[in-house]
């Protein structure tokens, strides 16, 4: 078996030598330009004037380029065509592009733009949710909305009313190496890109567009990137086609990367919400009917805030059903960064929404949190009666009564519902009960230093919303000496996917991982590809191998068969070596056989995810092929003095279905968590008045560090398989975990409320700033 097993990455010793290679690694011509973009000094306004003859005549310089001398408008956008390469003469935000310097060094265009001769008028900036809600700046016309039941009689006549709000930063990419593209010009026009990139087939057609070719006339190539997390999927167009335009217009190879404070004040970030929440709920605590108000800042473009908004709403139920409700959702557009795709793609703001909830629940009825969340789950997998079906059905109710508590707002039926089994393993595994206690009794005799605990459920989607995208190709050769080369559409960032791909390959074939190589993906050898993105690298990419690689052994079966005089079914391959008609080969000597048997040793494979359907005007369908599941427990310890913090442990126990590799999902599993709570803890964006990103660089914006992970750290796979036909019965694992980390959120949370009797409130990121005000309010 190959598969299932805990193998290092397939890198992993080239990642820790220094030796893997990545954009900025590449040897480049002796001939090679050096890219750099001049930016925008405020945030809003008109482009009066540009002098850069200072910049022309800068040591180094080869040219420059303004909007009106590109080959064309050169649109970055993924979406919606709004984002020139280069402002056509209005100003969207602080850091946009204005011009491009190509010198014969980094260091000499860096130096270049900085002598730019800028004259601008400014107008104010529309920087806030409210400023764009009093100026209905927006991307849609009005609010997208879903609903089911009836919402308003189902609150008011609830035996309880809670409202509230929370507000949900923001977060920087943070990948450790930064946006990156070489270029070279071929003949005839042709275009050789390699580019930092999750999604290489866009980078092709942004460039193929700018240049006014076919797409046959660009060839993208990703060997691998030091970190993605989403904001490779989109942010690297620019890169690319300023690297094409430059190359085209000189001959000459073209590279640019942005150093660290540039690509912060370039690039787009995760959407930070606002969520308003009116929630009914009887004497349990179950909900009779809910109301989202989600409030999303997208920044001056629309980038991919349309489908990120969109999974939002999709994620606003998490792991419980909400029997009347109504999910109000608005698409703000404001004079900052694009906001962009990152790891979830919305969804952990939807779910910690709804985690809000129901902490607040637990909170005014005086139970404990978890109690409220079981208590509000869908029905088991295997069926069983809806809870409290003994009792009258009030209004609002009627839904849940006739029907089993297993639908979502958006229709799909929830089939694969595992986390009252998880909840309860992990709720025992980690003595839940115990140290709830044990919280309470310590929170009673220390008044400065508070402990929280909270456990928190993860329910989340996998397959892309944008139906077409749930796709993907593969190509697959096997050598006459018996190597295989494998290629397929998705890219690797450090999350595992070629290992796991080569282990199906490997498990096909009977062969150890060794026997395959994964080259570079390319989309000169796999064409139309999706991004990697939406957790579904492996899933369609795994797929996609596996039905080449199954082609061609069924190949070499009948030859071999034929040779050896036997039935098809009769040739065994295992171990590295291939048993037919009595005699045994190695599967070299069986490649040899069948080349020299005229057998074509070479084949693709295409997958498409099967049973999904999506109608985003209604909000009705089946988006997704399958939930992943998992649970985590976190406990904190706050200075109620100064609103410092720790987390002292974290149980996870996660999801993976059959995993293709536990040791891979494991560590995805840790950092997913480490992520998460670095969101919704320490990760703060902060903009001036004027729209001056001030958190641009390390020595300001606050990631997660190794003191900052708990000192107890038990991560634990559930085991189980997919229901779904998935590769070998695995499921997605790059997204789901970060939501994880919704724990240690609410584990402050609740060492907050042990301060006072007020419901804390807490916004996130809850910063030590944060911890100490909402001390103070519940203290007050």
């Amino acid at each position: 078996m190959s598969v299932n097993k805990p193998l290092p990455h397939d890198a992993a010793r080239l990642h820790v030598t220094g030796r893997a290679r990545y954009v900025d690694d590449i040897p480049t011509p002796a001939s090679c330009l050096h890219l750099a973009f001049g930016i925008s000094p405020i945030a809003a306004g008109r482009l009066i004037a540009l002098d850069l003859d200072a910049v022309r005549a800068a040591p180094g310089v080869v040219g420059v380029w303004t909007h009106a001398d590109l080959p064309s408008g050169c649109d970055c956008s993924p979406s919606n065509h709004d984002e020139p390469m280069l402002s056509d003469g209005t100003i969207h935000y602080q850091g946009q592009p204005l011009f491009l310097v190509a010198a014969d060094s980094h260091l000499a265009a860096r130096k270049a733009v900085t002598l730019a001769g800028i004259e601008t008028e400014a107008t104010p900036p529309i920087l806030t949710i409210e400023q764009a809600l009093a100026a209905d700046s927006r991307f849609e016309e009005g609010p997208r909305i879903w609903s089911r039941g009836n919402v308003e009689t189902a609150i008011s006549s609830a035996a309880h009313q809670i409202e509230g709000r929370i507000e949900i930063g923001g977060q920087e990419h943070f990948y450790l190496e930064g946006q990156a593209a070489l270029v070279t010009s071929q003949e005839d026009g042709d275009m050789h890109v390699v580019s930092s990139t999750q999604h290489p087939t866009e980078i092709q057609h942004k460039v193929a567009d700018a240049l006014n070719l076919s797409m046959h006339n660009v060839r993208v190539e990703t060997r691998r990137m030091g970190g993605g997390f989403g904001g490779k999927e989109s942010q690297g167009n620019a890169l690319a086609i300023a690297c094409a335009v430059v190359a085209a217009a000189t001959g000459r190879p073209a590279k640019m990367r942005y150093d660290r404070d540039d690509d912060m004040i370039i690039t787009g970030k995760r959407h930070d919400f606002r969520i308003d929440y009116r929630v009914g709920v009887d004497s349990d605590g179950v909900i009779e009917g809910i109301e989202f108000l989600h409030y999303t800042r997208c920044g001056w473009a629309q980038d991919l805030s349309l489908p990120v908004a969109d999974r939002a709403m999709l994620h606003a139920d998490n792991a419980y059903f909400l029997p009347a409700v109504r999910i109000e959702s608005h698409r703000l557009k404001t004079n900052t960064q694009s906001a962009t795709a990152f790891r979830g793609f919305g969804g952990p703001q939807g779910v910690v929404g709804v985690e809000r909830v129901m902490d607040h629940i637990a909170h005014v009825l005086g139970r404990d949190p978890l109690q409220i969340r079981r208590a509000n789950y869908y029905d088991r997998s295997e069926g069983g009666a809806a809870p409290h079906s003994d009792k009258p059905s009030p209004p609002g109710r009627i839904f849940a009564e006739k029907k089993p508590r297993k639908v979502t707002p958006y229709g799909q039926d929830v089939t694969d519902f595992i986390l009252h089994e998880m909840t309860d393993t992990l709720a025992q595994s980690c003595s839940y009960a115990t140290r709830r206690a044990d919280v309470a009794a310590w929170n009673a005799a220390n008044p400065v230093l508070k402990r929280g605990l909270a456990l928190t459920p993860v329910k989340f989607g996998i397959s892309f919303t944008l139906t077409h995208l749930n796709q993907a190709g593969a190509l697959v050769h096997v050598y006459q000496d018996g190597s295989i080369a494998m290629n397929h559409g998705g890219t690797e960032m450090g999350q595992g996917l070629f290992q796991k791909v080569a282990q199906v390959a490997a498990q096909v074939f009977g062969v150890p991982v060794e026997t395959v190589r994964i080259t570079a993906t390319d989309t000169g050898k796999v064409p139309n590809t999706s991004a990697t993105a939406a957790s579904s690298g492996s899933d369609l990419n795994g797929a996609a191998v596996r039905i080449a690689c199954e082609t061609l052994r069924t190949r070499m079966a009948d030859y071999l068969a034929q040779m050896h005089q036997c039935p098809p079914d009769k040739v065994v391959f295992d171990g590295g070596r291939v048993s037919v008609g009595g005699q045994d080969l190695s599967f070299a000597e069986a490649a040899a056989f069948c080349y020299a048997g005229r057998v074509s040793l070479s084949a693709t494979g295409f997958y498409k995810t099967p049973d999904i359907t999506w109608d985003r005007l209604r909000g009705d369908g089946r988006p997704f092929y399958y939930f992943a599941y998992g649970a985590a427990c976190t406990e904190v310890v706050v200075d109620t003095l100064t609103g410092e913090y720790r987390m002292l442990r974290a149980d996870i126990l996660h999801d993976a279905g059959k995993s293709l590799n536990p040791a891979i999902d494991i560590g995805q599993v840790e950092g997913g968590f480490v992520q998460g709570a670095g969101w919704l803890t320490t990760e703060e964006l902060v903009w001036d008045d004027h729209g001056r990103l001030r958190t641009h660089a390390p020595s300001t914006y606050k990631i997660p560090a190794c003191s900052d992970a708990p000192e107890v750290f038990n991560v634990t796979l559930w085991d189980g398989e997919n229901q779904e036909d998935t590769v070998y019965r695995s499921k997605a694992v790059g997204e789901p975990p970060l939501m994880l980390g919704v724990s240690a959120f609410l584990a402050l949370s609740d060492a907050v409320a042990a301060c006072g009797a007020v419901y804390p409130a807490l916004d996130a990121p809850a910063t030590p700033e944060r911890v100490l005000a909402a001390i103070g309010r519940v203290q007050a």
